[in-house]
């Protein structure tokens, strides 16, 4: 049986530590990051919807672990410490600070982190969140750092590994430093893939280290599996951190194919952090965690980490556990392509990893020697570096900065509903709600579709699906149920009536993405009301709007080829076009497996504050059995998408080495791309109409 709930993990004795002495660096860490975070957990009604887990404290021997025993030793004795002896202690470390109760509330902050990882390992739980201080992905081998004592991730990464035999562990921290101490635990280690962005500024912003650059990729067998993306400027917005997502993160997550994920979540990158700078609003967290959900059929252990501003730290939190309770993620207006900053370093990760990952191998990509951020120069050709000045200028900018409360988020009474035709196999989840309703006319069928002939309508099994698929479309955007999936007898016209119903009686932006061949009989226009996205196998032979984007995969069965179109132009797009309702079709002579399928519908929820309806074709029942778990329980039951180490070769880039440049609009910007056997592909417009 799937395991269901979001585990809360919180105890209030990890407040009872804070800086006894005046220290201007450490004077941000203070106990109210905690009590702020579950307070606003608690006026939301998350906290009350969440599985409450008690915390233990971690033994010698899980702290051993990932820390030499003659450091444990030595924090053992900070209890019976003086006020001085405190002091000079913590002079032998960097950045952090130690308390009396520090060893007991470090003990309870790794024993937390534990407690999620059994119960989410062991299925009493899908995921969770645990709010624990202090944070850990700083600290090292014999070392504390950074306000870190004990490296709760590392530990719970090496645990889970011993005690659940796991061979794949992705570690992805999106705090604002760079979790150095994580990095160092595991570069020789193949088994534990680990993603970190960070502020870096080119070794200008702490822990300042040169290893913190993009082209430490690990050593020895542990090569290619530390991926470190630098923040070369401040200011970094929400298309920022997506872009990161869809161009390095999930291409290699999934080539990885993890069987656990933790999130250090450090919530000083969010606006209005005092540490990060950044201008990124707490909404993005929401999608950041929903677009992590599909991997590890759902395990997913978040860990605090970071977050200085009180504020936005309590948004940010609750944004993340109501994403992992699985509400609906919030819009993200006015989404574009990175910055060009943001872009020169998605550039130079590829470039580093393109010989580790299937996923980059074909992008012929070379790193960015002379980032723009690091100088430029005057019209006689010298160099200049950007001074301190200016970067203190807009940091203070971005620092005076206000955001508006995150809109509530409110769940739908119903989560998915479902319309079957007669004679079909009816086994539905017993959460899924039945829809039915009265057949349509042909007049009312026929309202607005291109090239209507009368006869693909005389069917009145056709008629009657439609009367359902109508009714369910309906109650999705009155918000009665959030999601739906319809079974009916011919698929492309019940898609043609359904956009037209939508665009004219519902007036909503509609994404269509069509999954295989076949022509939707819709009118494109340039308005922007319709934007269809077709995966097929044969370029279409017209195409006359920007709001038409085919990606043609040349080989049956190419799921990577799939995955890397969903992740590299698909989500960009559809996110920047920002739709208010998807519809999810899978057309004729379908190339891709259930799995596939599945995995698209989930990762689409994400759009439309979840407002998807997926219609499939009668014949194709394990579709539209894998796409109905997908809509019905986000991150659970879904097979690993490859057996690890798969490379993603996606097959509609294929064979002439015409890759110019990735990745520096919202999708690929890409000069010239030519396809095996001649011909050039329709993508290269695509730097012009969504770059």
């Amino acid at each position: 049986m799937a395991s269901s709930g979001t585990a809360l993990i919180y105890d209030e004795e990890m407040t009872r530590y804070k800086l006894l002495w005046d220290d201007p660096v450490c004077n941000i860490e203070v106990p109210e990051r905690l009590t702020v975070s579950y307070a606003a957990l608690q006026e939301h009604g998350l906290a009350q919807r969440c599985v409450s887990l008690p915390v233990r404290q971690a033994t010698d021997k899980e702290i051993l672990l990932a820390h030499s025993e003659e450091y444990l030793e030595a924090v053992k004795k900070t209890p019976g410490m003086t006020l001085e002896e405190l002091i000079e202690f913590t002079k032998q470390y960097g950045d952090v600070y130690f308390h009396p109760n520090i060893y007991h509330c470090a003990k309870m902050a790794v024993g937390a982190t534990l407690q999620l990882v059994d119960n989410v390992m062991n299925g009493k739980v899908r995921n969770g969140m645990a709010l624990v201080r202090p944070p850990g992905h700083h600290s090292q081998r014999s070392a504390a750092n950074g306000f870190c004592v004990f490296n709760n991730v590392a530990i719970a990464a090496l645990y889970a590994k011993k005690h659940f035999n796991l061979n794949r562990v992705l570690i992805v921290d999106w705090d604002v430093h760079h979790g150095q101490g994580i990095q160092y635990c595991f570069e020789e280690d193949p088994s534990v893939l680990y993603f970190s962005w960070h502020r870096y500024e080119h070794q200008k912003f702490w822990p300042n280290l040169q290893e913190s650059d993009y082209d430490t990729v690990g050593k020895g067998k542990g090569a290619g599996f530390n991926v470190n993306l630098p923040w070369n400027k401040v200011g970094m917005e929400n298309s920022d951190f997506l872009s990161v997502f869809f161009h390095v993160l999930l291409p290699i997550a999934y080539e990885f194919s993890p069987e656990l994920v933790f999130v250090s979540a450090g919530f000083d990158s969010a606006i209005g952090d005092p540490e990060g700078h950044m201008c990124a609003t707490p909404e993005v967290f929401a999608h950041l965690t929903h677009l992590l959900m599909s991997l590890a059929g759902g395990k997913l252990c978040v860990i605090l980490e970071g977050g200085y501003n009180l504020k936005s730290l309590a948004q940010s939190v609750c944004q993340t556990v109501q994403t992992l309770l699985g509400d609906p993620a919030p819009l993200l207006p006015g989404l574009c392509g990175p910055c060009e900053s943001a872009a020169e370093s998605i550039q130079n990760v590829r470039a580093a990893q393109q010989q580790y990952w299937g996923c980059f191998k074909h992008s012929s990509v070379e790193p960015v020697l002379e980032p723009r951020t690091k100088c430029h120069r005057t019209e006689e050709g010298e160099k200049v570096v950007e001074g301190a000045v200016q970067i203190e200028t807009v940091s203070k900018e971005i620092q005076e900065k206000s955001w508006p409360e995150p809109p509530p988020r409110i769940a739908p009474p119903a989560r998915t509903a479902v319309a079957l035709p007669g004679g079909v196999e009816d086994s539905l989840p017993k959460s899924c709600l039945r829809v039915s309703a009265a057949p349509l006319t042909q007049e009312q069928a026929a309202c607005g579709i291109r090239d209507f002939s009368p006869k693909a309508l005389e069917d009145e099994r056709i008629l009657h699906s439609l009367g359902n698929v109508f009714s369910l479309l309906d109650k999705i955007v009155k918000k009665e149920v959030r999601n739906g999936m319809a079974v009916v007898p011919e698929v492309l016209v019940t898609a043609a009536c359904t956009v037209q119903h939508a665009l004219t009686s519902l007036s909503t932006r509609v994404l269509l993405v069509l999954v295989g061949e076949g022509e939707v009989p819709v009118e494109l226009t340039d308005d922007g009301k319709l934007l269809l996205v077709q995966v097929c196998s044969k370029e279409p032979e017209d195409r006359k709007s920007k709001f038409h984007v085919p990606v043609c995969l040349k080989s049956s069965g190419d799921t990577a080829g799939f995955l890397h179109a969903v992740l590299g132009l698909l989500l960009p797009v559809a996110y920047e076009y920002s739709p208010g309702l998807v519809l999810a079709v899978l057309g004729e002579n379908c190339s891709i497996g259930p799995a596939a399928w599945a995995q698209l519908v989930s990762l689409l929820q994400g759009l439309a504050q979840g407002q998807i309806l997926a219609l499939v074709q009668v014949e194709q029942s394990c579709f539209w059995k894998k796409g109905l778990i997908a809509l019905c329980s986000l991150g659970q039951g879904f097979p690993n998408f490859f057996d690890p180490g798969t490379p993603l070769l996606p097959r509609f880039w294929l064979r002439t080495p015409t890759y110019q440049r990735m990745a520096v609009g919202g999708v690929l910007r890409i000069k010239t791309l030519t396809r095996a056997g001649g011909g050039v592909l329709t993508l290269k417009t695509y730097e012009r109409e969504w770059g």
